[in-house]
């Protein structure tokens, strides 16, 4: 997909314009950014707004999030966080004394 993300008002313009008069080819739209298909209209219509508004619109490739991707522990320590016992718990102290990893380890972590 292909992320389209405006900084000026002419360029919201143009992507609202260009969003509503492409519907199936916009995946979703976020106000000031839309997704479009991975397909070569989708990247005619990026790179449309980026000749009209220059640096006013920035393109980005991104894939969809699949949590196969990510390591086990990432993904084992979101599920039990969220199903701790009381919401006010910071995950740092849930983390403690387990075998979960802590939040340094998380950020020291690329995925």
């Amino acid at each position: 997909m292909f992320l389209v993300i405006t900084y000026s008002r002419a360029a919201r313009r143009t992507l609202r314009n260009v969003s509503r008069a492409h519907e199936d080819d916009v995946v979703r739209r976020f106000g000031r950014a839309a997704l479009f298909e991975a397909t070569g209209f989708g990247a005619f219509q990026a790179l449309r707004l980026r000749e009209k508004h220059g640096l006013d619109v920035q393109i980005e490739r991104v894939t969809p999030f699949a949590e196969s991707d990510l390591p086990d522990p990432v993904c084992r320590a979101a599920r039990e966080y969220e199903d701790r016992d009381s919401a006010a718990t910071p995950y740092r102290q849930f983390a403690a004394g387990t075998d979960l990893p802590g939040p340094e380890e998380l950020r020291r972590r690329d995925v």
